[in-house]
């Protein structure tokens, strides 16, 4: 095992289009997705532990109890591949884990698969233990339906249960910026799924299916951050769980809509939700959004649900090509 700290940056994810387009067999719903990862991260070390057994300490937002954290379920299940694959000897000794959480938890950002597939990573290194990349994606799927989308390491399509993840192009130029806003109140996936089978699905299912499509031919032809720029409006509508999650927080209606006033513009739903998103062509656009819904919250003429204010975040997309989520982990948030 390596002597010191194996450090990992956990992006978040934005999901510019989210259709549902059914429910499978074994219970679970097929998706198609075109997933980005986003430069606010978590931050995750590991390294041997003392004791007999893999620790994790989490500072930061709160992520509920440790040992439900998928950090840990994400260790073990490496360990597990790691000793099935090189055989029981192997060395794959217990790890102390440290997780520095940005990222809002339940807030349709896959913070946590995104924890969990930098804790995979990790953990590898640490161990030293070199697997094919096919028990990689394995341990993934094991541990939660967004894990394989972070191990491709970009933008990629995303389909089944969240377990084919195909690698494509990002946009072409300067970064695009977006701007998160994420009421303080969690909204678990299960019971938005849950709502959505139950019929709350809006006028306009199946227009995500078709603008997810579009979306994902665009970008393996080629697509220029400008363009996507100017489909973020459309795009913004372009996710079937969004009056699912209106369902379960009735609250979200009246917060969306007084975005919509605040902005001018279009407001999106990662995942999920409840995090709302916008694009923009450069950071300074971003940040004057993001300064207008401070102020549009604390005048009142945006109403957010959950018992504190929101959390604001502004950040880029990151592109493909080396150093990307480093730098755009300084992204500003309050």
């Amino acid at each position: 095992m390596t002597g010191g700290p194996v450090v990992r940056l956990a992006p978040a994810k934005l999901n510019l289009t989210l259709a549902v387009l059914g429910r499978r067999p074994d219970g679970y719903h097929a998706l198609h997705s075109v997933m980005v990862p986003v430069g606010l991260a978590d931050r995750l070390s590991v390294a041997p532990a003392i004791g007999p057994a893999d620790t994790l300490h989490v500072a930061g937002a709160d992520c509920g109890p440790t040992a439900d954290n998928l950090v840990l379920r994400a260790i073990a299940a490496a360990r597990d591949r790691v000793r099935a694959e090189l055989g029981p000897a192997a060395p794959a000794g217990p790890l102390a884990a440290r997780l520095e959480k940005r990222i809002p938890v339940a807030a349709g950002l896959a913070g946590g698969s995104s924890d969990a597939a930098a804790a995979i990573d990790a953990a590898l290194e640490a161990w030293g233990a070199a697997i094919p990349p096919a028990g990689r994606e394995a341990v993934a799927v094991t541990v939660g339906s967004d894990v394989a989308f972070f191990g491709v390491g970009g933008w990629a399509l995303v389909e089944g249960r969240g377990e084919r993840v195909e690698r494509i192009r990002s946009v072409r130029g300067p970064a695009p910026w977006v701007l998160l806003v994420t009421p303080a109140v969690p909204v678990p996936t299960p019971a938005v799924f849950a709502a959505w089978a139950a019929g709350a699905r809006g006028a306009g299912y199946g227009a995500a299916a078709a603008a997810s499509r579009h979306l994902a031919d665009e970008l393996r032809a080629g697509m220029s951050a400008r363009a996507l720029v100017v489909r973020a409006g459309i795009l913004a509508h372009a996710n079937d769980l969004m009056p699912a999650a209106q369902h379960v927080v009735p609250g979200l209606v009246a917060f969306r809509r007084g975005l919509i006033r605040a902005l001018g513009t279009a407001v999106g739903q990662s995942g999920s939700g409840p995090t709302a998103w916008v694009i923009y062509p450069s950071r300074e656009d971003a940040d004057a959004a993001a300064a207008a819904v401070r102020d549009a919250l604390a005048d009142g003429r945006i109403v957010a649900p959950g018992g504190a204010s929101p959390a604001v975040h502004v950040a880029p997309l990151v592109l493909d090509g080396p150093g990307t989520l480093a730098a755009g982990h300084g992204g500003s948030d309050t």
